[in-house]
């Protein structure tokens, strides 16, 4: 490879795991060039499009990705949408490699009878925090509303379901949200997980949250504190999951405050059918009692319940974005990979490639595409944590540059800063910059200073791009 230049790489989104990798790549000792691209037009992927709009605390994290945006070897290149706008081919002319780190947006099914007249969590979510591709209005007419799943996406959406509008107010929504959620008639929101305390997957910050309303009573049946030995286990191994049952705990013996809208928390209970009436209105969620088996694992009781509600929202896991021009694991909705190297094809019949705990014997032995490698969800699946995330770009990106190395990598025609910037504009592509973010940060603070609020946030992808736009920084 090239001594005379740095070595160029896009990184497709802009969310944490695409700004991890990129915070790698400068941080390896290497003279680097990063584009980073994303299809919104502004940046931050899941920590804006992702996260409850009173979560403050949890989007102080783009602070620090801030920090790491507003480096000289990084070029946000907003609204372009790899895969159409331009495709792999086109990168591999510009490019050393290609990072994918993009998100997952869609919903997971719920397969089980009526279950396709549930409400997706991924959909609400992206509703109230005002992502364009998403509905601009959402009708909450229900009294009393299932969550189906036991993550911190559910108890997201629960918590917010179970807000009034005007509690919200206070936040980032904009009009359209809240005058939505201003008719919410909701009073009963009930999250059903099927197996027990020891095994949600709550952390301890979002639980204990549910109970800082004055308008929330959060209520958890004591039959449902129930531990076996795996159970047991699983608290003595992992503080996380400690915590989190004792603040079931706590809830489970404290006594009434007289909110008006109730919150219950119900563990042992797996759905089994959504039931509606004629019009497809659902009309109530059936569940099966389950118990443990002593390994933290549940078995069927037969004890079925009818829980009367007028909604059901399903929590039960986003799906990755497939990426044009590559091989999909149609299965687990990742890129096929080993190490964060891209595999030249799919999963064989005995596993998935590149997925933890994956029972596929030749994934090492298939064949990478050269230069292409995944990190994030699109990588593992929409699981895991912050470390997980920083842990996925630290190994990808040091398997590129031992490619990179070694001479494996694009060997692009065209790798000067200014020749992709050259085909965007060739192709009428209307791209949004990291000095438009700034602006359109500032009109957002100012709309919400105008309310008495730290942000307003703007939903119009119109007017996202009309403030973001801008020539491309020309670094020195």
């Amino acid at each position: 490879m090239s001594d005379n230049r740095p070595l160029r790489v896009a990184v497709i989104g802009s969310g944490p795991a695409g700004i991890y990798a990129s915070d790698a790549l400068m941080k390896s000792g290497k003279d680097v060039s990063i584009d980073l691209y994303e299809k919104m037009a502004a940046p931050f992927g899941l920590i804006r499009y992702g996260v409850a709009p009173d979560h403050p605390r949890i989007k102080g994290i783009i602070k620090a990705l801030h920090k790491v945006m507003d480096k000289p070897q990084i070029r946000l290149l907003g609204n372009v949408n790899v895969g159409e706008d331009i495709t792999l081919d086109d990168l591999k002319k510009h490019y050393d490699a290609v990072i994918y780190a993009t998100g997952a947006t869609d919903d997971r099914d719920l397969n089980i009878p009526g279950g396709e007249h549930t409400l997706g969590a991924g959909k609400f979510v992206g509703f109230y925090d005002a992502n364009p591709h998403f509905e601009d209005s959402w009708n909450v007419d229900a009294e009393a509303i299932a969550v189906i799943g036991v993550g911190n996406v559910g108890l997201d959406i629960a918590r917010v379901l179970a807000k009034t509008g005007d509690e919200l107010l206070v936040t980032e929504i904009p009009d359209n949200v809240y005058e939505s959620l201003k008719n919410n008639k909701a009073k009963e929101v009930h999250v059903f997980g099927r197996r027990g305390p020891a095994q949600a997957k709550f952390t301890p910050l979002e639980l204990k949250e549910l109970n800082h309303s004055d308008t929330i009573e959060v209520v958890v049946n004591p039959e449902d504190i129930d531990y076996d030995e795996g159970s047991e286990n699983a608290r003595h191994n992992s503080k996380i999951t400690d915590q989190v049952c004792t603040i079931l705990e706590n809830y489970a013996v404290a006594e009434p405050k007289g909110a008006p809208h109730k919150l219950y928390l119900h563990f042992f209970e797996s759905p089994v059918e959504v039931r509606t009436d004629d019009n497809g209105t659902v009309t109530a969620l059936v569940t099966e009692r389950t118990e443990l088996d002593g390994n933290g694992g549940v078995r069927s009781t037969g004890t079925l319940t009818e829980w009367n509600v007028g909604q059901v929202y399903r929590a039960v896991g986003y799906k990755s974005d497939q990426q044009n021009d590559l091989p999909w694991d149609g299965k687990e909705n990742v890129l096929p990979n080993v190490g964060g190297r891209v595999l030249t094809e799919g999963p064989t019949a005995d596993g998935i490639a590149g997925v933890p705990g994956s029972a596929d014997p030749e994934a090492e032995l298939r064949e990478t595409l050269p230069g292409v490698y995944a990190t994030g969800w699109i990588r593992r699946g929409p699981v895991g944590l912050i470390g997980n995330t920083k842990g996925d770009a630290n190994e990808a990106v040091a398997n590129l540059l031992a490619d990179y190395d070694a001479g494996i990598g694009f060997g692009p025609e065209a790798p000067g800063e200014d020749d992709v910037i050259e085909l965007l504009h060739s192709r009428d592509i209307d791209y949004t910059t990291w000095e438009g973010w700034y602006n359109l940060d500032a009109h957002e603070r100012s709309l919400g200073e105008a309310e008495g609020r730290e942000r307003k946030k703007v939903r119009s992808h119109e007017e996202m791009v009309h403030y973001s736009s801008g020539e491309a920084r020309v670094k020195a």
